[in-house]
């Protein structure tokens, strides 16, 4: 058993919520236990590259993929979140109708300038708009956020016209105007989840921290972040 804190690792779109969780884990258990979130691609390269860390939150895709590399134990796995895609504008924007498949996508065709993130929901995002034939359209108007940067920040300070990411991203975010969730058509619905890192210094202090994030009683938390418990 080691004396440092534990640590954990995550994606941003869970960044807030994990925030709150922890603390309250902490002052439940005595357990110290520190935070750090960063884009899903650069936690996953770190995670891939042996970093020392305790508990990895990512999309159940990079989850896996980590367990099959061997950097993530094996039957570690706890699903924790059901998270889905919103739109926003920024605050005061004109509000373009996004409330089923075709007002989308004129809403995509018609924005001057598009963000999402690199994570799943814009991967997802890629396909609808490869599928709709208008990927190679409005391509020259996609802003990549940089790593570690919200889109909802290029949103509020006008860089982008019209921002895409999980909605638990977008939340309390000044300067911006939600739109809502996309369309079912349009729609994906990401589930993030944890497991415990193969470099874990405690497995089982991470085990019992991953049961906690899990537990029914952090439901409540979960639905006011803008997610659904997995």
């Amino acid at each position: 058993m080691s004396g440092e804190p534990l640590k954990l690792l995550s994606s941003m779109a869970t960044r807030e919520l994990l925030g709150e969780l922890v603390a309250a884990y902490q002052r439940d258990s005595g357990a110290a236990v520190s935070t750090e979130a960063a884009g899903g691609v650069d936690v996953a390269n770190r995670v891939q590259g042996g970093e020392a860390v305790d508990v990895v939150v990512l999309s159940a895709q990079a989850i896996d993929k980590l367990i099959a590399a061997g950097r993530i134990v094996a039957g570690s796995r706890v699903d924790l979140v059901k998270s889905g895609i919103a739109a926003a504008v920024r605050a005061g924007a004109p509000r373009p109708d996004i409330a089923s498949e075709a007002a989308l996508r004129r809403a995509v065709q018609r924005a001057q300038s598009l963000s999402y993130s690199t994570g799943p929901s814009g991967v997802h995002l890629e396909k609808v708009f490869e599928h709709w034939g208008i990927l190679g359209e409005v391509r020259p108007r996609i802003v990549v956020p940089p790593p570690g940067t919200p889109v909802a920040t290029l949103v509020a300070k006008g860089q982008v016209e019209l921002g895409f990411q999980q909605l638990a991203e977008l939340r309390n975010v000044p300067g911006i105007d939600i739109l809502g969730m996309l369309p079912p058509p349009a729609q994906t619905i990401t589930t993030f989840s944890g497991g415990v890192a193969s470099a874990s210094r405690d497995p089982e202090a991470a085990r019992r921290l991953l049961d906690y994030l899990a537990a029914p009683a952090t439901a409540e938390a979960k639905r006011r972040h803008g997610m659904d418990p997995a």
